[in-house]
């Protein structure tokens, strides 16, 4: 089992407006035989961390999915875990976007950038 970690994303107001309306979350399965399932927790973060995203997804091998969740919050933070024994078998990114779909830069989280927990 591997964890994964966005860790916190600070989403602060700008002009009245929150950089990420959106985040878009893509996981890719790298193996060639098994499927590989996936548990996807957004959490809100103010002075209490909330879940309000929890969905477990199942992946074919050699298969992409892409999800997308409400990200209008003043912070948060997204874990994946997964039911491999490397984090090398499944690819994870994070990518946050305006409400028009534009891509915000400093809210992406590629894979050499997440916290890894092998468990």
């Amino acid at each position: 089992m591997s964890i994964l970690l966005t860790g916190p994303i600070e989403n602060n107001p700008v002009s009245g407006v929150r950089p990420t309306q959106q985040v878009t979350i893509k996981l890719v399965s790298q193996t060639d035989v098994d499927s590989v399932t996936v548990s996807i927790q957004g959490y809100a973060l103010s002075t209490t961390r909330t879940l309000y995203v929890s969905e477990v997804i199942s992946i074919a091998p050699n298969e992409a999915a892409t999800r997308d969740y409400f990200a209008d919050l003043d912070a948060f933070e997204f874990v994946f875990e997964t039911d491999v024994a490397s984090v090398k078998e499944v690819g994870i990114s994070v990518w946050g976007k305006q409400a028009s779909g534009q891509l915000v830069d400093a809210h992406r989280v590629v894979e050499h950038e997440k916290t890894a927990n092998n468990i």
